[in-house]
């Protein structure tokens, strides 16, 4: 029998989003259709607004993240291990000491950075990597540390998380971290191979998991799988491909995350203690093979599990994501800015409530955008990802 979510779903034709979208190619499944207007393709909007460009540091090896110092400069992250400063006058430092080994292979390798809330006081910073492991495999690990005063280097480095079990891929690896004051989250990929990326679903590993621990990496009390016969306490949602963007809602509580899909299917996702997001069950795209995923079907709340707010068929393939708060931009307030590899782009979502109801695509000529940033004055920083990438300023003209 089919559900009335099922039923909802197959009758919701595109028309039924209220204007035309911005400029795309064709879906990769166009029998798959929204389970409610406006969850892709929204509205192309026009904010109007015309960007100057400023190239402040190059020569990066494949930069991933980028956090901004209080007292001016930047630090950033490069695929291969490096950990660097940027001076407030784009010189670029040596590598920073201290950095722990990485596996640099594919898309492992140093990925983000962050300063934790109370970092003018602690000088705590934290970062994601892909951890070497034994016999050639490797895991998605969070590391707390501590920065030298005169930027050289770090010290006190732990990990606070390490992925379980490890993988001998070396995709999918997620990860961002997002710090608060009693807690952290950090966000995994599933490792992308047909025999790994089921185990989303499996409660006793960490693969395609939202997970959060307290800053030493101690699963949380309250966790939703907290004391749950074969789960593992430090999970806080699952079910997700590769979240490589993530960001809490400014003025809530509320995360909120962004991840790849394969052909077709990226997603923004409202996250939730405890909910399911239902790959590689169900999905809006299909394989790279065009091969459908999982049960074949798109419809996520007739098969238990969570409808993404919004989705992209085809695809942004997404990196880091922001809730814009600036003055530069102030037309953008609280808007989702996220950047994207392919076709590369920054993409900017208007929200009205948890519903995407705008859509615009800034910056289309630099490439692969990796990760987005604001910077004291509002102005954005985005990361080039290429073997000799570079860190853009965009300020409004």
């Amino acid at each position: 029998m089919m559900t009335a979510a099922i039923a909802l779903t197959l009758a919701l034709p595109a028309a039924a989003q209220s204007a035309d979208p911005v400029p795309q190619g064709e879906p990769n499944v166009p029998e798959f259709t929204p389970a409610f207007p406006e969850q892709t393709r929204a509205p192309a909007s026009d904010s109007g607004v015309s960007i100057a460009m400023d190239t402040i540091a190059e020569g990066l090896n494949h930069p991933w993240g980028i956090a901004v110092l209080p007292e001016g400069g930047y630090l950033v992250t490069e695929r291969s291990g490096q950990l660097r400063v940027i001076a407030a006058d784009g010189s670029l430092s040596e590598q920073l000491t201290g950095v722990p080994e990485v596996h640099d292979v594919d898309q492992g390798g140093l990925l983000d950075v962050v300063l934790a809330p109370d970092f003018a006081e602690s000088r705590v910073i934290y970062m994601s990597y892909a951890k070497p492991m034994e016999d050639g495999m490797s895991a998605t690990a969070a590391a707390r540390a501590v920065l030298a005063e005169d930027l050289s280097g770090i010290s006190e480095v732990s990990d606070i998380f390490v992925q379980d079990p490890p993988s001998a891929s070396s995709k999918h690896y997620g990860s961002r971290v997002i710090p608060t004051e009693d807690w952290v989250f950090v966000t995994m990929g599933e490792h992308s191979i047909p025999a790994e990326r089921v185990y989303a679903q499996d409660l006793d590993k960490t693969y395609g998991k939202i997970v959060r621990v307290t800053p030493e990496g101690e699963a949380l009390a309250d966790n939703p799988f907290q004391g749950q016969e074969g789960a593992l306490p430090e999970i806080w949602t699952y079910g997700h491909r590769n979240i490589q963007g993530a960001a809490l809602r400014p003025g809530t509580d509320q995360l909120w995350s962004i991840e790849h899909g394969p052909a077709g299917g990226d997603e923004l996702n409202l996250i939730e203690p405890g909910n399911n997001y239902g790959w590689p069950v169900v999905s809006y795209g299909e394989n790279y093979s065009g091969t459908p995923v999982g049960t074949g079907q798109a419809d996520h709340a007739g098969n238990g599990f969570v409808e993404p707010r919004y989705y992209w068929d085809p695809v942004i393939a997404p990196g880091g994501m922001i809730f814009y708060q600036g003055e530069m931009f102030a037309d953008w307030e609280g808007d989702v800015l996220a950047s994207s590899l392919y076709p590369g782009a920054l993409v900017r979502l208007e929200l009205d409530g948890d519903t995407v109801v705008g859509e615009e695509r800034l910056i289309t000529d630099l490439g692969r955008i990796r990760d987005v940033e604001v910077d004291a004055d509002g102005s954005l920083l985005v990361l080039i990802d290429e073997e000799r990438g570079s860190v853009v300023r965009l300020t409004r003209e």
